[in-house]
């Protein structure tokens, strides 16, 4: 079969794309403003990138044209639709679905899946969850969003006898012409509610409407399935009074699963007794949640704590979750460069106060954090979180925010923080300022759910040129 794949970079539809070339089928894909991670995986597979939707694209002749969530039928200020091929596959009646769709008829039938939702830590846990089962023979499938430094892909089919698929479960809506949740596609038979708060502005009205998308996916799962579900978060609570029909697992204060000692060197608890150890290099309590979550989850397709545990000793995290980019040396001491994907309010605070917890905890209390950040996902363009960014970068020494494109006023936003941030309307003024201010010892975290305009390289290159204050 020959699928064409229209936002084809995006990390979901990145996975779908992988995995259909690793099923046989000949993929091809077309996307605009391509950049890594993904485009660097798709092309190391052999899958055509086309750039932009031209309608010229009918000209492959594919068997079926798989639509991502990018797609709409917008139209420019002009008149012309925003995305010609789809209007095209329209036209001419050619056979189209959506990502998950297809994801749930040709790769997730038969299989038991393992499904991973929540606001934050998504990625990070389907990627614990999917390490803890490779580590216990079961060789798994996953499709993660970002891509796994322990695997070095975001996807794959798996071979294990028991059929195991893990998902990272997003809530945001499936296509254009399929308002749904991702989610309720891939009919789990274990479904980790790891956490839930507000976000995707641009598609839910309010907290109360993705509650109800949760509690869509909760009726999916069969009474033989498991529900592993964050304790803490009254949100879970109230999509669980709507209804629960499997059995229940809860993790972090008051459930089943507890976690004893610091986030990096912890005892794993169950029912009050030690079931396991998790010794690693991860930083923050949103990580030993995180655990806490992918240990119950494996351990519904038999695999003991202690091994799970034992087994995150050697997780090595997700490519952009704070991923170490480049250091530059200078006599005073180096500057550290990170990359994250945070872009939620929560996830920049949570991700700022693992560094410093980090950095205290390692003898570098006096480390300076610098956040360089931008307001890339739909919600944030909104600006409806803007009021809460201050919040957010508290633990930031100094705070330097992209503004470019944006339609509120990032400047009145972080007033509060008064010389503490820094706003620039694109990328070489950003790192300009960031340049100027960042001395020895400096810990520089880029924060984006994008590209970023190649912030890391530039700051590393114009750090090692010019270098820093003495």
């Amino acid at each position: 079969m020959h699928i064409h794949i229209l936002g084809i970079c995006g990390t979901f539809m990145g996975g779908v794309a992988a995995l259909a070339r690793e099923a046989g089928h000949r993929v091809t894909g077309c996307d605009a403003g391509v950049y890594p991670p993904m485009s660097d995986q798709l092309r190391a597979l052999g899958i055509e990138l086309i750039e932009g939707y031209g309608a010229d694209q009918m000209a492959l002749q594919p068997d079926v044209f798989v639509i991502g969530n990018v797609v709409s039928r917008a139209r420019l200020a002009d008149g012309s639709p925003k995305f010609p091929l789809m209007e095209a596959i329209l036209d001419a009646g050619a056979d189209y679905t959506s990502g998950p769709q297809w994801l749930a008829e040709q790769v997730l039938q038969g299989r038991h899946v393992l499904a991973v939702a929540g606001t934050h830590g998504k990625t990070t846990t389907t990627s614990m969850l999917a390490w803890i089962l490779e580590r216990a023979d079961r060789a798994p499938g996953f499709l993660v969003g970002g891509v796994p430094l322990d695997f070095g892909v975001s996807a794959r089919l798996g071979s294990g006898s028991q059929k195991l698929f893990v998902i990272e479960a997003d809530e945001y809506d499936t296509a254009f012409f399929d308002k749904r949740s991702k989610f309720v596609h891939y009919r789990p038979r274990t479904a980790v509610l790891n956490n839930l708060e507000f976000d995707h502005a641009d598609i839910f009205d309010d907290l109360a409407s993705i509650e109800r998308q949760f509690h869509h996916l909760v009726r999916t799962v069969p009474s033989s399935g498991r529900v592993v579900v964050n304790a803490t978060e009254d949100s879970m609570q109230r999509v669980l009074a709507r209804g629960c029909w499997s059995e229940l697992s809860r993790f972090g204060v008051g459930g089943e699963w507890q976690a004893r000692g610091s986030h990096d060197v912890f005892d794993v608890l169950r029912q009050g007794r030690v079931a396991g150890r998790v010794e690693w290099g991860l930083s923050g309590l949103h990580n030993q949640m995180n655990a806490l979550a992918a240990i119950a989850a494996a351990e519904h397709v038999g695999v003991a704590p202690a091994e799970a545990a034992a087994a995150l000793g050697s997780f090595r995290n997700v490519r952009r979750r704070m991923e170490l980019r480049g250091t530059v040396e200078r006599v005073a001491g180096k500057l550290t460069v990170y990359d994250d994907f945070a872009h939620h309010p929560t996830a920049i605070r949570t991700t700022l106060e693992g560094l410093r917890k980090k950095l205290d905890g390692s003898g570098h209390e006096r480390d300076r954090i610098l956040a360089a950040f931008e307001p890339r996902s739909n919600t944030m363009k909104l600006g409806t979180m803007a009021a809460q960014l201050p919040w957010s970068l508290e633990q930031a020494d100094l705070a330097f925010c992209h503004s470019g494109g944006l339609d509120w006023d990032a400047a009145a936003a972080l007033a509060p923080m008064g010389v503490r941030a820094s706003v620039a309307d694109a990328i070489d003024p950003l790192v300009a300022k960031i340049v100027a201010a960042a001395r020895p010892g400096d810990h520089i975290v880029c924060m984006s759910n994008g590209g970023f305009g190649g912030v890391h390289e530039k700051l590393l290159s114009a750090l090692g040129k010019t270098g820093a204050a003495e």
